[in-house]
This record gives C-alpha cells, sequence and structure tokens, in this order.
C-alpha cells in the first residue's frame, strides 16, 4: 500500500494541467490527475475486496474497469476480482432493474478481460468464452437465446488448449445442449454431435491429467457419459442416421469405430446393421478373441449360424486361456444345437470338457443334444427312445462333478425320464433293465437300459 501511495504522489508532483484517462490513451494508469484517482480507487477496492466488503469495493473497482482497463499490467486480476464483486451485488438484489444492469456488467466484464486480455497465455479468449457461458446459464438458464449463446461460448471454449479448458465446461456444454433438445430448440443430431466434442474433449484431459485432478477428470467423463445415455437422443435411428454415411470414410478409423461402436452399444443399439459393421471393421484391425467372440454372439442373434460359427472359432484361436477358450467352445455348441447339427455340437461340448472336465455346463449340454438328436438314431420308435438313456446319463454326470448344476440336472432328468421305453416294450425286443446298450448314430456312446 505504501508502495502505491508513493507512486500517486510521485504522479501528483509531475502532473501538469494536462489529464487523460488510460482508456482514451492506452495507457495502463492514464496521464495526470486521472492516473492519480485510479491509483487511489486501486488501494480502496483492493483494502475493501480483501475483507470481502464488495459493497464497498464495487465503487472503485468499476472506475478502474472503465477508466483504466488496462491498470492491472499483465495481470488480469481487475476482471476476476470484477466478476466475483459484480456477482455477489447481483445476487443480493432484489430489484429487476437493477438486477438486470448487474447482469449486463457482468457480461460486459467478460467481454473487456477478451478484448484486453484476451492473448493471455494461461487464461485465453476460449477460456474467457466458457467462464462466461457458466455464469450466463447460471443466471439466464431458463432463457432460450442466452442458452443459445452459451451453447456458442462453450463450443469455442474446447477449441482452446488442453491445459485451458476447465472440466466444467464439456460437462455443460452437453447439459445444455440436452436441455435445448428436451425443450424442442435442438435436435437429437445436436446432442449426439455435442457429445462426441465432449468425449473428444475429456480424451483430451486425461492425458494432461496429473494426480492432483484426476478425480475430477475421471467424474467429469463420468457425468458425460450419464448424461448422453439418459438424454433420451442416443436413440438407434438417430446415430445410424448420422454416422452411416461416414462409416466408409472411416473404416480404417480405430478410433472412429471405437466410438461409434460404443455409441450404439450405449444406446442399446447391438442389433443394428451399424453396430455389426463397426464391430467387423474393429475386429479387421485389431482382431481379439474378445472381439471375435462379441461378433459371434451377434450373429447368433442374427441366426447367421455360418458367420457365428467363424467368429467363434476365431475368438477359440485366438484365446490363450483354457477356461475362457473352454466357454467359447461350449458357447459355439449351443450354436450347432440351435441349427440341429448335432455332431458338431457334441464334438464342440467335449472339446470343452477337454479343457475344463469338472465342470457341469457342457454335460448338461450333451445331455440336451442326445435328447433333442435322439430321433435320429435307429430305425424304430424303440431304437429312437434309447438316445434318452444316454441323455440322462450325461445330466447325472454333470450334477456329480458339479454341484452347482444338480436342480437343473434334476430337473432334465425327470423331464426326459418319461421317455424311456416300457418294461412291456424292453421284453418284445428281449432287453432287461440293467443290460448294456450300445447307442448308434451320432450318440456312439454305450449306456444302461431302464425303463420308466
Amino acid at each position: 500500500m505504501k508502495k502505491t501511495i508513493f507512486i500517486a504522489a510521485t504522479m501528483l508532483m509531475a502532473t501538469t494541467a494536462f489529464a487523460q484517462k488510460g482508456v482514451e490513451d492506452g495507457s495502463r494508469y492514464g496521464h495526470g490527475q486521472d492516473s492519480i484517482d485510479v491509483v487511489l480507487a486501486n488501494v480502496r477496492y483492493t483494502d475493501a475486496f480483501k475483507l470481502k466488503n464488495y459493497e464497498a469495493a464495487y465503487p472503485d473497482w468499476l472506475k478502474i474497469f472503465n477508466e483504466a482497463p488496462l491498470f492491472k499490467g499483465k495481470a488480469s486480476t481487475l476482471y476476476s476480482q470484477g466478476v466475483t464483486i459484480v456477482k455477489s451485488l447481483y445476487q443480493k438484489e432484489k430489484d429487476a432493474a437493477k438486477k438486470a444492469e448487474f447482469f449486463a456488467l457482468l457480461m460486459k466484464t467478460y467481454d473487456q478481460r477478451m478484448k484486453y486480455y484476451g492473448d493471455n497465455a494461461t487464461y485465453p479468449t476460449t477460456y474467457i468464452k466458457g467462464m462466461k457461458a457458466l455464469d450466463m446459464l447460471a443466471f439466464k438458464g431458463d432463457d432460450v437465446a442466452s442458452m443459445k449463446e452459451a451453447n456458442e461460448l462453450l463450443a469455442a471454449s474446447l477449441t482452446g488448449a488442453p491445459k485451458t479448458i476447465q472440466a466444467a465446461f464439456p460437462v455443460k456444454y452437453l447439459e445444455n445442449t440436452i436441455d435445448l433438445f428436451k425443450s424442442q430448440n435442438a435436435t437429437a443430431e445436436d446432442v449426439v454431435k455435442v457429445y462426441m466434442k465432449a468425449s473428444d474433449t475429456m480424451k483430451e484431459l486425461e492425458k494432461i491429467q496429473t494426480e492432483k485432478n484426476a478425480d475430477v477428470i475421471a467424474d467429469t467423463k463420468a457425468q458425460v457419459e450419464q448424461r448422453f445415455a439418459s438424454s433420451g437422443a442416443a436413440d438407434c435411428e438417430t446415430i445410424a442416421n448420422i454416422f452411416g454415411p461416414q462409416l466408409d470414410a472411416n473404416k480404417d478409423n480405430i478410433d472412429w469405430l471405437r466410438f461409434i461402436n460404443r455409441l450404439l452399444d450405449k444406446g442399446d443399439c447391438t442389433e443394428s446393421d451399424l453396430f455389426y459393421a463397426t464391430s467387423e471393421h474393429m475386429h479387421a484391425i485389431e482382431p481379439a478373441a474378445s472381439s471375435a467372440r462379441g461378433l459371434a454372439r451377434m450373429y447368433m442373434k442374427r441366426n447367421d449360424i455360418d458367420k457365428s460359427v467363424s467368429y467363434y472359432n476365431q475368438a477359440i484361436e485366438l484365446e490363450t486361456e483354457d477356461l475362457s477358450k473352454a466357454k467359447y467352445y461350449l458357447e459355439l455348441s449351443t450354436v450347432y444345437f440351435s441349427a440341429s447339427q448335432f455332431a458338431a455340437a457334441k464334438a464342440a461340448a467335449y472339446n470343452a470338457l477337454k479343457l475344463r472336465d469338472a465342470w457341469g455346463q457342457p454335460y448338461l449340454m450333451l445331455g440336451r443334444i442326445y435328447a433333442a438328436g435322439s430321433k435320429l438314431v435307429g430305425t424304430d420308435d424303440w431304437e429312437k427312445r434309447a438316445g434318452y438313456w444316454v441323455a440322462c446319463d450325461k445330466f447325472a454326470k454333470a450334477k456329480a462333478v458339479d454341484e452347482s448344476c444338480a436342480t437343473e440336472a434334476n430337473n432334465l432328468i425327470s423331464q426326459y425320464r418319461q421317455y424311456f421305453p416300457a418294461k412291456e416294450d424292453l421284453f418284445m425286443h428281449g432287453m432287461q433293465v440293467g443290460q448294456s446298450y450300445s447307442v448308434g448314430g451320432f450318440i456312439g456312446e454305450s449306456t444302461t437300459i431302464r425303463s420308466k
């Protein structure tokens, strides 16, 4: 403070009748008496600001703001402090007309900061626009014109260097666009495009995150995802209409493919042509067991058995862990079973057991295969019933090796036991309960004769 008064005194001694404001001649202080007045005003407003007496600080701050906009030199505290002062007065004011005046001054504070300090490397114009938009929405968030203006500012804020982007900018940009969409002042396509931009911004912020702000960035990213998922704009048709025409140009762009694939997945659009197409292009660029299995499951849903089998075989070939490979074999068995390809289904189930023997599910699968395929074995009705014996053998084996399968196995045994031959039928064919019997055809296994 003593230094500031000394500067003012020196200026007073040097002054002449000539006086000019800094805003008029582009200088920091102005000249003559005007320069002395702003220096003293700075002393008073700064002291009041430190005490959080914003009403007392306001007149002197406003004088410097209007007369010496470059007073602080390279520092932009005149404007950051000004925002605090004006916002405080706006929030306390009850009179609507005066409140509107304070809001206009708040917006002008940001505009003037851009004019005089927009080239600041740390807080450039893009940053200032983002901060202006946040306050615009905080105080005028129910006004459509203000919402649209804020969106333009927020869009600009995301064009700056990542280090100048506040985490709140992408979240508010998406949130505001969704609000416009819900009030029918923006389209679903607008929401999707803003979500893309917000997601890209979060990726850039993640690249420069520190231990100090990592939690904030992670939380912000989660907010972006949550708001989009609940926006009502992420419908399958909209996404397909926007991005479908872009597929050919981006089929080798793994980042684009991943983004659209994830977008469709979050929108529960996994049955769409675009989801299948992006998945296939992704797998072609970076083939992996998991992506191959995903494609196999998708084509299974479409009842495209050949493609499903092809991708399951790729998944099995690419997988290195036996437990996962066993799971893929069992799923492949299910695909074959759905197409009544019982021999292939049997082979796949046994391959699963080779990799994981104490697992009941493949035995349950084998039992179902034999029960469904028993009609293909033998030449008469009696012989065709023999497959049910082997089926029940597999159900019994399932619960023997894997207790978790016991309830399901017992239910299946009860279901298929009713198809066993009657004792009279066994007698007519010269058979006795307890004898060994070989079942032919694709089953090709020995079992024990039983009756109902």
